[in-house]
C-alpha cells in the first residue's frame, strides 16, 4: 500500500484542521465573490467548544464546496486544503484498493452509486458520439437482469437502449450463451457501440459477474465496447476478501468503477465514489461552466467537501489491515449464518467472499422476515427472496437468534 496507512486520531484531526486552515475563512477573509458561506450561524454555531475535537463536524460547519474533479487540471483555490484530502482519498481507492497504476485514474466523491453509474454511462455515450460519430440509436447499455436500477435510469436519461441478460436463478450467473444472444439481438436492432456494466456484488444478491463473459461475446461479435464495474455494494469488501482482480483496474479491460462509501464504509448517506482511467472524464466537460476554476466534469456539480473528508478519515482510522480485519469479521459471521441454515436445509444464495445471504421466500414465514427486517426482492406481492445483509451491527447473537426461530 502506497497511500493507505493507519493514522492515529490525533494525526487525523491535525491533518483535517490543517486542510481547513488552507481553505477560505468566510468569517475573516475578504471573499465577497463566492456564492457560498459557512453554515447558517443562527442554527450551526461555529464556535461550539466540541468542534475543536470534531474534524468532520467542523468541516460540515465550514462548508467547503468540492465542485469539479480534482485529479486533473485546476480546482477552486478557495478550498484547496480539503481538495487535497479528496485527491488523496481517490488515490487510495483507485490505486491501493482497486489496483490502478500510479496517477492513471481520475475520480471524485459523488452523491452515491446511482450518480456514479450514470456518470460512467454519460462519459461513454459522449465518447461514442464525439469519437465515432455515433447516433443515440446505435449505442446500447448491456447488463444483467440483477443490475441496479440506476442503469435503467441512465438508459432513460441518456436516451440509449438497455439490454438485460437473464441469469441462472439458483446461481445468479450470466452465461456465455445468454450474453451472446443479447449482443446479437442488439446488433440486429442496429447497435454498434456497447456500454457494459458488470456487477461487483448486486444489491439484492451480492452476486458477482465474470466480466470476461461479456468481453468474449463482444469481441466475437466484432463490436466496440467500454466496460464499467458497478461496485456500489461490493467495492469496499470484495477487493479485500477475494483474490479476484478481474473487476479492478488491474484488468486492462476495465475503464471505470463505482463504489459506495455510505454502505460498507459507513460514511454519511449521499457519499459514493466514481473512478475512471485517465482520458475519459473529459468527454463530459461542461464548457458553459466558465466561472468554475478547472471547469466541471461531474454530473452533480457543487458537492459537500465534508463527505470527502469522511471517506478519508474512515480509511485512515482503520488502515488497510484494520479494514481487512473488519471485513473478515463480517465474512466469518456470514459463514456461521450459512452453516446454521445448512443444518436446517434452508435454501439460499450466497456469493463466496460476500456478506449477503438471500433466502428463498418459501423457506421462512413472512412474520419471521418482518420481525428481523429482511428485505424482499419485490414489494408487489410476488416476492421470491428475502435478503439478509451482515453489516457492522449484525452480530452473531442476532444471527443465532434468527436461525433458532426458523
Amino acid at each position: 500500500m502506497k497511500y493507505w496507512k493507519k493514522l492515529t486520531s490525533k494525526q487525523i484531526k491535525e491533518t483535517v484542521f490543517a486542510a481547513l486552515d488552507k481553505n477560505v475563512d468566510f468569517e475573516n477573509d475578504l471573499s465577497i465573490g463566492i456564492p457560498a458561506s459557512h453554515l447558517d450561524s443562527k442554527v450551526f454555531f461555529s464556535q461550539a467548544p466540541f468542534l475543536e475535537d470534531a474534524p468532520f463536524m467542523n468541516t460540515l460547519v465550514q462548508n467547503p464546496n468540492h465542485i469539479g474533479c480534482h485529479t486533473l487540471g485546476e480546482s477552486e483555490e478557495f478550498f484547496v486544503g480539503t481538495h487535497d484530502i479528496e485527491r488523496e482519498a481517490i488515490k487510495i481507492l483507485a490505486e491501493d484498493l482497486l489496483g490502478g497504476g500510479e496517477d492513471e485514474q481520475d475520480g471524485y466523491i459523488a452523491s452515491g452509486g446511482t450518480e456514479a453509474n450514470i456518470q460512467a454511462c454519460w462519459i461513454y455515450r459522449n465518447y461514442y458520439i464525439q469519437e465515432k460519430n455515433a447516433k443515440h440509436s446505435e449505442i446500447a447499455l448491456l447488463c444483467s437482469e440483477d443490475t441496479h436500477y440506476s442503469i435503467p435510469k441512465a438508459s432513460n436519461l441518456l436516451n440509449i437502449s438497455k439490454y438485460s441478460v437473464p441469469v441462472i436463478e439458483y446461481t445468479r450467473e450470466i452465461t456465455p450463451d445468454a450474453v451472446a444472444k443479447s449482443v446479437e439481438q442488439a446488433k440486429s436492432e442496429g447497435k454498434k457501440y456497447f456500454i457494459v456494466v458488470a456487477n461487483m456484488a448486486t444489491t439484492m444478491f451480492g452476486s458477482v459477474d465474470n466480466p470476461q463473459i461479456y468481453i468474449d461475446a463482444l469481441k466475437a461479435a466484432g463490436v466496440e465496447y467500454k466496460l464499467h464495474i458497478d461496485g456500489a455494494y461490493g467495492g469496499f469488501i470484495y477487493p479485500v476478501t477475494s483474490n479476484d482482480k478481474a473487476l479492478s483496474f488491474a484488468n486492462p479491460e476495465v475503464s471505470s468503477i463505482t463504489i459506495d462509501a455510505h454502505k460498507m464504509l459507513q460514511a454519511p448517506y449521499g457519499t459514493g465514489v466514481f473512478l475512471s482511467r485517465k482520458g475519459l472524464i473529459e468527454y463530459v466537460l461542461t464548457k458553459e461552466a466558465q466561472y468554475v476554476s478547472g471547469m466541471d466534469l461531474t454530473l452533480i456539480g457543487s458537492r459537500s467537501g465534508a463527505n470527502a473528508i469522511a471517506v478519508w478519515m474512515i480509511l485512515m482510522a482503520y488502515g488497510p489491515y484494520g479494514w481487512l480485519e473488519k471485513m473478515q469479521t463480517l465474512i466469518y459471521r456470514t459463514d456461521r449464518l450459512c452453516a446454521e441454515l445448512d443444518k436446517k436445509n434452508i435454501k439460499y444464495f450466497r456469493e463466496k467472499d460476500m456478506n449477503i445471504v438471500t433466502i428463498f421466500s418459501d423457506q421462512i414465514t413472512k412474520e419471521l422476515a418482518h420481525k428481523y427486517g429482511l428485505v424482499p426482492e419485490t414489494h408487489d406481492g410476488n416476492n421470491k427472496w428475502w435478503k439478509i445483509v451482515i453489516m457492522d451491527h449484525v452480530d452473531l447473537n442476532i444471527l443465532m437468534q434468527f436461525t433458532s426461530e426458523i
